[in-house]
């Protein structure tokens, strides 16, 4: 998401000082249900609104899936008070950001305003939660429809390595499993979809009581309680949302595939299965990320990249969603290098790793650049609501925000080596990506 960059501001927060994160908001919940967290921030005369859906596409069913980002295209489409594709010029004339996006676990709508335009913001949000359906069409869904598809051919089939995403989930995951499918949907489903369907979809999802509203920015907090209530207690509350239960996922044995796609140069991924956020495991696995590949010195970069040079770039994570997580290695090789050699270095900094463990200098330099990446996040108005947005609904709790440091704090090398040996021996997913014929580039068979 595009978010503004404070760079003056950043550079005045310590990193030690970010530790002990300490924003103070307003939280109250009105009537039907709409959670509303209010930070004031008169740094500058700007205001970010995020209203974020409990909504993503673990919400959807086998052959029924695309449905939540499909809403986040309908959503700007006009309501019952606002013309056909005047959301984004209202706000635009103001000079306004604006975006939306969606994930496994939620959707998210924002814009960041001249703190003289938080009315029009509220005004624009409100009328699409409470007035989307009189001004839905058999012709805007159609509409609509084809832009997704259109998106998912240019960003997923016809870019290169595009579809590995999906062929990683649906291998890691069972075909019932709410992250077996993509987020931007399947064909099929998409053309299936109904009007009345999307509607079902639409009065069950989109109800107050499953959205947060979170304002921070320039602003009056006697004015703005007024404004919310104005545009927004007068809608009923939604019937309760049952949500995808947490399940144990695993994968029985290896998992080797190989894809020719029009590429230039092979990629290798490698995926396990691994905790879901907002755990102690997640942030320990986040660390383990950062040391194999976050910087020259890291274990894989320096061994595939740097020493070697047999890959183009590395990179290792652990990602993670609201009721299950995978960690991955992607390793890109160089012209005329096999994935097969590239995995074999990967086994072996791997096995040192499980074997030796990791220094505590590792570990300190990987939470130094956690900490730094929330203060690049907590920098603007905008990264203030969205992560108070999702702190409530991953957490249930916002006041989660300022504890952001805790989840890392006193990692040890013993804990990092126990979460490795606990994920990274069990078994995994190995995804080939070659060029058109160039099979011989792909690992053959797993050792």
């Amino acid at each position: 998401m595009k978010q503004f960059s404070i760079a003056a501001a950043t550079a005045l927060i310590s990193l030690s000082a970010m530790s002990q994160v300490n924003l103070k908001f307003d939280q109250y919940q009105l009537p039907n249900g709409l959670t509303v967290i209010l930070h004031e921030d008169h740094s500058a005369p700007v205001i970010g609104v995020v209203v974020m859906y409990h909504v993503g596409s673990k919400n959807e069913m086998v052959k029924r899936t695309g449905f939540a980002h499909l809403f986040e295209h309908m959503m700007f489409q006009g309501s019952e008070h606002v013309g056909d594709d005047q959301h984004f010029k209202m706000l635009q004339e103001v000079g306004a950001n604006i975006n939306g996006s969606t994930n496994e676990d939620v959707t998210n709508y924002y814009e960041v305003v001249p703190s003289n335009q938080l009315e029009l913001a509220l005004y624009l949000e409100s009328d699409r939660m409470g007035y989307l359906l009189p001004a839905m069409t058999q012709e805007k869904l159609d509409n609509q429809r084809d832009v997704v598809k259109n998106e998912r051919r240019q960003r997923v089939d016809n870019v290169p390595y595009g579809t590995s995403s999906e062929k990683i989930a649906k291998a890691m995951y069972p075909p019932d499993h709410p992250y077996s499918w993509p987020v931007i949907g399947y064909m099929d489903d998409l053309s299936a979809a109904g009007l009345e369907d999307v509607k079902d979809f639409f009065r069950t999802y989109y109800a107050p009581n499953n959205a947060c509203l979170s304002i921070a920015g320039d602003f009056d907090p006697a004015e703005v309680k007024q404004l919310v209530s104005k545009y927004f207690a007068g809608f009923p509350k939604g019937k309760e949302i049952g949500r995808p239960a947490e399940v144990s996922v695993s994968i029985p044995a290896d998992i080797l595939q190989t894809f020719e796609d029009k590429v230039q140069l092979p990629r290798l991924y490698i995926t396990w299965h691994g905790p879901k956020q907002e755990t102690r495991e997640d942030a320990v696995m986040t660390v383990l990320g950062q040391i194999l590949s976050n910087g020259k010195s890291s274990r894989l970069y320096k061994s595939l990249v740097y020493d070697r040079q047999i890959a183009q770039s590395v990179n290792a994570y652990q990602s993670s969603s609201e009721i299950a997580g995978l960690f991955q290695i992607v390793t890109t090789a160089k012209p005329g290098r096999s994935l097969t050699e590239i995995n074999n270095v990967i086994d072996s900094v791997l096995n040192g790793l499980l074997s030796g463990g990791v220094s505590q200098e590792e570990i300190d330099r990987a939470v130094t650049g956690m900490e730094s990446s929330i203060v690049n996040r907590m920098s603007t108005v905008l990264g203030k609501a969205n992560s108070m947005s999702a702190y409530y609904h991953y957490t249930g709790d916002p006041g989660n925000i300022n504890k952001q440091m805790d989840m890392f704090a006193g990692i040890k090398p013993a804990e990092v080596l126990a979460a490795a040996k606990k994920y990274l021996s069990a078994h995994r997913m190995l995804l080939n990506v070659v060029p058109e014929g160039k099979t011989e580039l792909a690992i053959q068979k797993i050792q």
